[in-house]
């Protein structure tokens, strides 16, 4: 049978109908930086590299106080190294974490098998452990795991930093010539450890800052690097403005000084990121 052109021309050929448009995938967590990790370390008594064995979600009434958008599960999982412990654990602990549900609002999977990184305290039972935070399980990567263990073999070293508690009296003096001066502000520690902020300022040249972890200053000494135990110290505990109480037995030009001073300090250690609340 022929069809003619005209009929061909009298077929409706209906619009080509739009795509559903696919959900947007969440927000990707943000990365946890050394001052998180720092936070969380601090706090934990219980490090762990384990693996999941078993995870179940737990039925509404079994997850008491439970944020929307989330399931809670129980996991057991075998502790493959105990990186932090001083009381050990036993091959095998569980826990509680609770996980955010997808775009589509499905329950996120915890496979068998899935590496993890736990900071933990003891639970209330034998080999039942506690997650620091509600964001203490990471996945295991090798970066993670030497980010970890350095930040546990910077805190218990014997020549850690002690942790900061807040400033104590700030002196100022004048030198030789014009231009040049020496600020040392003496900080407040939580073991009474002397320790100290020492800015040298000399004509013709940029200022120049060191932290004293005794009660002499060394003249090679330098400003902390960034992302280690000293840095989180003083950036993440310090105030940002030198208080009127370091300064009370100084002149107002010394004291106008050894706050500008402080002000150098703050603006050279730079901001402590934190991407979630300290726990």
């Amino acid at each position: 049978m022929r069809i003619s052109l005209l009929a061909l021309a009298l077929v409706v050929i209906p619009p080509a109908q739009a795509a559903t448009p696919r959900p947007a995938p969440p927000p990707a967590a943000p990365a946890f930086t050394y001052a998180d990790l720092a936070d969380l370390a601090g706090i934990s008594p219980i490090v762990a590299d384990v693996t999941v064995v078993r995870a179940t979600r737990l039925k509404p009434a079994q997850a008491p106080g439970l944020a929307p958008g989330f399931a809670r599960f129980y996991v057991e999982g075998a502790v493959q190294a105990l990186i932090r412990g001083a009381q050990g654990l036993p091959g095998q602990v569980s826990w509680l974490v609770d996980l955010p549900l997808d775009a589509r609002n499905r329950v996120p999977k915890l496979a068998r098998k899935t590496r993890l990184l736990l900071l933990a305290t003891p639970g209330g039972r034998p080999g039942e452990i506690r997650l620091a935070a509600p964001y203490a399980q990471f996945a295991w990567t090798p970066e993670l795991d030497v980010r970890l263990r350095g930040l546990l073999t910077a805190m218990t070293a014997a020549d850690a930093p002690p942790r900061v508690t807040g400033i104590g009296n700030a002196f100022h003096v004048l030198g030789s010539l014009p231009g040049e001066s020496e600020t040392q502000i003496f900080l407040r520690t939580a073991d009474n450890r002397p320790i100290s902020l020492n800015i040298l300022r000399r004509p013709g040249e940029q200022p120049r800052w060191a932290v004293a972890l005794g009660e002499m200053v060394d003249e090679a000494a330098g400003p902390p690097a960034p992302d280690s135990l000293l840095w989180y110290r003083l950036a993440c505990t310090l105030p940002p403005a030198l208080p009127q109480t370091a300064t009370v037995e100084l002149s107002p030009a010394d004291a106008a000084a050894a706050t500008e001073d402080y002000r150098f300090v703050m603006a050279a250690l730079g901001r402590c990121q934190r991407n979630y609340a300290t726990p």
